[in-house]
């Protein structure tokens, strides 16, 4: 066995859609496919306006543009995240402030936000762990009662729903990834969803890099020129027709990767059972997006280096995940945090993600399955 921890899914459009692209001449952003994209995200997500981005990197500085976020402004968000939900805003000169996660769903801890906020906070950041959303309700509460915007991170989070409602659709801003290890995937890629249009027709500037140039196209002025801050967001449409493809087949997507998610969880509930591992909380009040299986070690009992060199022996490609950033080098210059973050550092040493991808076979899971339960049981200290 030799199984990778990802491998991209292809839902062979891509080639026919390419080739029509090429023969189109427009190879640039904000072509037909673009738009496609966008509003094909309106439609799934609820959201008011979708604007496509180079990755979800791009779309987080985006947002923090758009909305003013600067020079001694801060942001609260998990440390428990990828480094772009803290950079997209320590490059507008504003500080990370960094809270910790809950210990059942590796979400921000949504009662721990309040005693973050300080005169110069301007808004949060939740980010939505593994597909599963955070408590938006409560966070919502929070930031209306302080007046502060709510910019999720949903970059792994496509199709999830909170209490009904599509999770890009609430807050002020959420933004997507399409990078390749995500459920939807055009290699790399974002979106920048706008919820609040009092930002909709800045987002558009600031996309068109600083331009009035969708106001020119709509025939609202008769020349376009530089008019604020902005940058070059936009993907090709090379990059916006492998999302296009697919977008087409996202129920597919979500369908054959909850048949991976379901068999990992329904294994290992006698492991959970055993006191051996700790399998995902998803809420009642939330639907995930089978984005990610992972399990989390007992770290008295196991040590996770030698649980995953063991697997990699095996031909199994397990991974870790992220190292909080409320301690790293740049979060110590650069953030602060409030409280110790005991669930972050717990999660960061225990946490094992396991390979999920479309293609992956039900001999490959079973295998999975039996040599994560065997390994484990032979390590019991």
């Amino acid at each position: 066995m030799n199984i990778p921890f990802n491998r991209p899914w292809i839902s062979g459009l891509e080639v026919a859609y390419i080739t029509e692209v090429l023969q189109s001449g427009h190879l640039s952003g904000n072509g037909a496919k673009t738009k496609a994209c966008q509003e094909i995200l309106k439609e799934i997500t609820g959201c008011e306006s979708a604007l496509l981005t180079q990755s979800c990197t791009a779309a987080l500085e985006m947002a923090a543009l758009v909305t003013g976020i600067g020079e001694g402004d801060e942001v609260i968000m998990p440390s428990y995240t990828f480094v772009s939900t803290a950079n997209a805003f320590l490059l507008r000169g504003a500080i990370p402030v960094f809270v910790d996660i809950r210990p059942d769903t590796l979400n921000i801890d949504e009662n721990q936000v309040e005693s973050a906020i300080t005169e110069k906070t301007k808004a949060i950041v939740p980010v939505h762990y593994a597909g599963v959303p955070c408590d938006m309700g409560r966070i919502l509460e929070v930031a209306k009662s302080y007046n502060l915007l709510v910019i999720s991170d949903a970059a792994q989070a496509i199709g999830s729903s909170y209490e009904g409602s599509d999770v890009s659709s609430i807050g002020d801003f959420s933004t997507l990834s399409f990078h390749e290890t995500k459920n939807i995937s055009s290699g790399e890629g974002g979106a920048l969803l706008i919820n609040n249009l009092d930002f909709a027709e800045r987002a558009n500037v600031v996309w068109e890099k600083g331009t009035n140039r969708k106001a020119f196209f709509e025939g609202i002025v008769d020349k376009y020129t530089w008019i604020d801050l902005g940058s070059s967001y936009l993907p090709s449409e090379i990059t916006a027709t492998i999302l296009l493809s697919q977008l087409k087949f996202r129920e597919f997507i979500l369908k054959e990767r909850f048949k991976i998610w379901n068999f990992y969880h329904s294994y290992f509930q006698v492991l959970e059972e055993d006191g051996i591992l700790r399998r995902p909380i998803i809420p009642d009040n939330c639907l995930h997006n089978a984005h990610m299986y992972y399990i989390l070690l007992d770290v008295k009992k196991f040590e996770r280096g030698e649980f995953l060199d063991k697997l990699r022996a095996l031909g199994i490609h397990a991974v870790f995940h992220y190292l909080p950033l409320h301690n790293s080098p740049a979060g110590l210059k650069y953030g602060r945090s409030v409280g110790q973050l005991k669930n972050t550092i717990k999660a960061s040493y225990s946490l094992v993600r396991l390979p999920l991808w479309i293609g992956l076979s039900d001999s490959e899971v079973t295998y999975i399955c039996k040599k994560v339960d065997e390994t484990l049981r032979s390590m019991q200290k």
